[in-house]
Formats: structure tokens, sequence, C-alpha cells
């Protein structure tokens, strides 16, 4: 009887010393990031911890508590985007925001905890909704931009957009006052893209080709809410929007158009100066190569145009009194068509760029081309270079989704992307050209956001 006690009494106190070690093993493993990335399948928002490796390792995939439930049939998630930790995600119908779309407000549970002259992201909690915004008031959300860590959320049947800034946000505000700070500013029309200038003023676009809106931009002062005055493009189908370096861009059917930007929103169309780039004429063809978006990164805006062997990048620095874009052909093969630019600095120094070839329309393999936008570091990107082209997995597009997308890791080291068609997220470490890591999560992953740097255990 005492030989039995006294075992079980080791086998416990051995139990308890292995339990310890794991729980201590597992809270030290160091965490790169948190990865949150749409599943165009289920209409659900997912997330996971990036963990710190050779190489590193994915968590545990989960739904974010609390997500709602949508429609597969009849909603969609939109663009999302990240700022001050949060993270927010347009819905979309397909009766024209007449059944129910809106937002959904996501607080990433990562944290930051100071050490002196540095300081370290915390992943002690959870993602939870903060508020959310789902409706058939909400106009059928599109695009979503961020500037300067504000989100704009494009309420295409509304005439305007949502502005929401996480800064506003206190720790202890509920549902309803989080859902307070949502101001709808008024401001383009169609399939709005819009631009913010200086946190102060709206530059928001109409899509209409032909007609009396076409070309048109509505400039609007936040501080009053109504429309300042509208600025005419030479050409209208305007399809993209961005500020940087003062000024503020756009892309209709033929080039880029830009002009300064107007703090106040005060100075009128009169006294604003339309500014055109034109990029040429498609191969065999009178039409005028244009864009669909921007990115931005540093003191250039980047941009895609083309497909095929007639793809190309181009850098455009901002500041300059007179831009000028540097054309970087990119040389796809037949039926590939440029996705991104996403870009980021990395170790090392070099700004790098990554541009996806998405072409699931035929059995062609997918790739991804990996550039050095400033391999001499003299802060201008017209030395920028293709370094390597290397194989990604499927895409799955079907119109504005299904997408390869992209988001670069705390570590400045790593990229992480979805595939779309294959139901995996890739890891790229990016300065040495190498893929490390495919992670099988399921669905149709396509947009991917990261949040938080290393945990520095």
């Amino acid at each position: 009887m005492k030989r039995t006690l006294w075992w079980i009494v080791c086998c416990s106190l051995l139990s308890t010393v292995w339990i310890g070690m794991s729980h201590a093993e597992e809270t030290d493993r160091v965490i790169l990031t948190r990865v949150f990335f749409q599943d165009d399948d289920a209409r659900s928002l997912r997330w996971a911890d990036l963990y710190a490796g050779s190489p590193p390792t994915l968590g545990k995939v989960q739904d974010v508590p609390g997500f709602p439930k949508l429609d597969v049939e009849e909603q969609s998630l939109v663009q999302m985007g990240a700022a001050r930790g949060m993270l927010l995600v347009g819905v979309r119908d397909e009766q024209n925001g007449k059944k129910e779309s809106g937002w959904i407000l996501i607080d990433s549970g990562v944290g930051s905890e100071g050490h002196g002259d540095h300081s370290h992201s915390t992943y002690a909690q959870a993602p939870r909704i903060r508020a959310k915004v789902l409706d058939d008031k909400q106009g059928n959300p599109a695009h979503l931009y961020v500037y300067d860590d504000i989100f704009y959320l494009a309420n295409d049947k509304l005439g305007g957009y949502t502005r929401i800034d996480p800064a506003a946000i206190r720790p202890a505000d509920d549902a309803a006052a989080v859902s307070q700070q949502a101001k709808f500013i008024p401001g383009g029309g169609g399939h709005i893209t819009l631009a913010a200038f200086n946190r102060a003023v709206g530059y928001s676009s109409w899509i209409d080709r032909e007609g009396d809106n076409a070309g048109r931009v509505d400039v609007t002062p936040f501080a009053t809410g109504k429309i300042g005055y509208s600025l005419r493009l030479p050409t209208g189908g305007i399809h993209g929007a961005t500020a940087l370096g003062g000024k503020v861009f756009f892309a209709p059917t033929d080039g880029i158009c830009w002009v300064e930007g107007d703090a106040t929103g005060a100075l009128g169309a009169d006294a604003v100066k339309v500014q055109h780039l034109s990029l040429g004429k498609e191969p065999d063809s009178d039409k005028p190569i244009r864009t669909g978006a921007f990115s931005t990164f540093g003191e250039h805006v980047l941009f895609v145009t083309g497909q095929g062997a007639h793809a190309a990048l181009h850098t455009l620095p901002a500041k300059a009194a007179a831009p000028q874009p540097t054309k970087l052909e990119l040389k796809l093969s037949d039926g590939s068509r440029p996705v991104g630019p996403m870009a980021s600095l990395l170790v090392g120094g070099c700004p790098m760029a990554l541009v996806f070839h998405d072409n699931s329309a035929t059995d062609a393999g997918e790739q991804v081309s990996l550039i050095e936008l400033d391999p001499n570091l003299d802060g201008a990107f017209n030395d920028a270079r293709v370094v390597k082209v290397m194989p990604v997995g499927k895409s799955k597009v079907n119109g504005h989704a299904g997408h390869h997308d992209a988001a670069f890791v705390g570590d400045s080291r790593h990229a992480i992307y979805s595939n779309p068609g294959d139901g995996t997220l890739g890891l790229l470490r990016v300065r040495r050209w190498e893929q490390v890591g495919t992670f099988k999560v399921g669905g149709t992953p396509s947009k991917i956001e990261t949040i938080g740097e290393s945990s520095g255990h």
C-alpha cells in the first residue's frame, strides 16, 4: 500500500513538472506577428499567430470570435485594412446594399510592452469584435483605404464614405460608443475610390466614363462635412486614388493625373491645376495605358500596368516638382496579369516589393516577382530590378476577388501570402529569395493582413 501511494505521488509530481515545462516552453515561444486572412468560401475572417523558428511555423488557425455569419450566396467580404492594432473589414451584398452591408471593426488583441529604449508586441489577448454596423443603410461598400492610421470605407450607393479614427476609440467604449465614432463624409459616386489629404480633406471620385460626372472628383473638408468643390480630370472611369508627398494622384482611363493637395479644401476648382501623365498606348491599339490602383512606399507611388509580355511596374517620386514614372518591365507569361505591388523595408536596408502573376484561367503555373526597389540605396527607385521569379500556388479570380495577396512580417525578413486556389498560405524569406513554408488552412484564403512585431522573449 505504501509503495503504491509512493508511486502515485511520484507520478503526480513528474506529471506536474512535465506539464509546467510544456507550458513554459509554449509561453516562451517567440511570436513574430499575428496573421488575419479572409476566407472567400465561408465569408469569414480567420487568424493565427506566426511563431519564430527555422523555419517559422503557423499556430492554430481560428475564426475570429463573434464574427457575424454571412450569407455566402448574397454577401461577400470586401477589402480590409489595419491601423493602431485594429482591423476594419467591409461587407457587401448582391442587392445593391438593400440586404445587409456595412463594416466590422476588430481589436486584434495585439498590444505593446515597453523595455526602455525599445518595445515588444504582446499577444495575451485573442481578437474580439469591437463594433459592427450591418444593415440596409450602408450603401454597399467596396473600397477601403487607410491614410494616417484612419479608416475610410467607400459607401458607393450613398455618394460618400465612412471615416473611422481608431485613435478616438477608448478602451472602455462599448460597441454603441465605437459606432458613434463613424462619420459619414459626402463625395464621389458609383464605384468610389478616394484619397485623404493632411488628415483634413477627402478627394473622392466618380466612376462614370461619360456624361456630366465623367472625370469628376469631389473635394470635401472633414471639418464641414460638405463638398467644397469638384475637380474635372481630362478622362473619366477613375478607378484609383492616393495621396503622398503633398500631392493627390488619380487613375482615370488615360494614364495618371495629379494635383497639389489642398490642406483646407477651400481653394476652389479654378485655383487647382490638374496635371496629366501619359503612360503611352497599348500595343497594337490606340487605347491609352492605364492602371487600376496605387500603393505607396516611402516617397514613391507604385502601380502596375498591362498583362503578359507587356506587364510593368511603375514607380513615381511623389515629392518631385514634376514627377515622372520609371517603368520596369516584368515580362509575364501569356495571360498573366500583375497583382500588387506590396512593398516593405527589409533587413539590409533595401526596400523590396512583390508582384504576383495571377493566371487562374489556364493551367500555367503562377508566380511572384521579387523586386529590389532601390539597389544602390540612393533613395531613388529608377534602378529597380527583378531579382527572382518564384512559383506560388493558385489564384481563384472571380471579379475583384480570389487574387493573391501578401503582407510583410514584423521581423523585417518574411512575407506571408495567400494562395486562394490551393487553400494555403505561403511564407517567403524575402531577402534570401526562398520559400520557407506552406501552411494548409483550407477554404479560399484571399486578402491578408499582419499586425504586431516580435514578442521578444
